[in-house]
């Protein structure tokens, strides 16, 4: 008998077990006018999967930004002592206020975004050089090669990161080489280790067989096949090991094995003001809270590229 119901709504039968057809997701949200608002439009060059992600990218731009032309548009001189000491927040001509030393606190911290951007940047680039090319070498070559390769690795795993930077940047003496090489030489085998996992897995693949059966050379095989099919895991791990990078620049300094005076640096910064937490903790405040906000930064975009360069997980 026919549904008397279903003929005058025109309501459909769906058989048992039968989902229906897709329900659409909702759309994104837009922007005013129909413009794709800013999360959309980092979806769209595959980064910015949530708004922490996207307020990280904006703030580690601003501060690659600020260390660049920031000096460029302060007139204050970071270095210049002035018998206006501690001069408190909105000071006229200090907005930040000065330090005890009657220097502006917002030049100082201007400029000092710039040493530590280029010993972290510096450093994480020196890791990943050396850390993908043993990597690479270890994981293709194989045998006694990748043995002993590895086996030095280890060894430098398994000594404390931090105290082997303190013993390098010690021996070589403070200074933003030194801290640099140190940093560097010391997250290189972190990088060297998934380097090698993923070289090892590529190098079985049927593509790299057959270039390799073509008679193609070995640094080319590394460089032109399996190179371009592990960059994507391994830029996302670079980009997070440059957080630790960060940590390491700004904890050394607050030692004092790190960028000298008079330059401005963050982490030098705290170490100074730190005799004046109670009184002016503005001098501790906002280098240490840059320091962490830069560092957190670093690793939500790590994060985010980890999530769209390596979707299966590898990192």
């Amino acid at each position: 008998m026919s549904d008397p119901v279903g003929a005058v709504t025109g309501a459909i039968e769906v058989p048992a077990g039968d989902a229906g057809p897709p329900v659409p997701r909702p759309a994104p949200p837009r922007g005013r006018a129909g413009r794709p608002g800013p999360l959309e439009w980092l979806r769209g060059l595959g980064i910015g999967g949530s708004w922490p992600a996207v307020v990280s990218w904006v703030f580690l731009a601003a501060v690659i930004l600020i260390a660049l032309v920031g000096p460029l548009l302060i007139q204050a001189d970071p270095a210049r002592q002035t018998p206006s000491a501690l001069l408190p927040i909105g000071s006229p001509g200090h907005p930040l206020g000065t330090d005890d030393l009657g220097r502006d606190e917002l030049a100082r911290l201007v400029y000092g975004a710039r040493p530590l951007l280029l010993v972290s940047f510096a450093a994480t680039a020196l890791a990943a050089a050396a850390g993908t090319g043993i990597g690479l070498l270890a994981g293709y070559v194989g045998g006694i090669a990748e043995q002993t390769l590895m086996r030095v690795v280890d060894l430098a795993l398994a000594f404390p990161s931090i105290l082997l930077v303190i013993l390098l940047v010690a021996a070589a003496g403070p200074g933003t080489v030194s801290l640099t090489v140190g940093i560097g030489v010391s997250l290189a085998p972190g990088l060297a280790r998934l380097a090698r996992a993923l070289t090892t897995r590529e190098a079985a693949k049927d593509y790299v067989v057959a270039s390799r059966l073509g008679g193609t050379r070995t640094p080319r095989v590394l460089v032109q096949e399996i190179l371009p099919n592990i960059a994507g895991p391994m830029l996302a791990q670079v980009v997070m090991t440059l957080s630790v990078a960060a940590g390491f620049a700004a904890g050394l300094s607050y030692l004092g094995l790190g960028i000298q005076p008079p330059t401005s640096d963050w982490g030098y910064m705290v170490q100074a003001g730190q005799e004046f937490l109670h009184s002016a903790p503005r001098l501790v405040v906002l280098p240490a809270g840059l320091t962490l906000l830069y560092v957190v930064a670093c690793n939500f975009v790590g994060d985010d590229l980890r999530d769209s360069l390596d979707p299966r997980g590898t990192v």
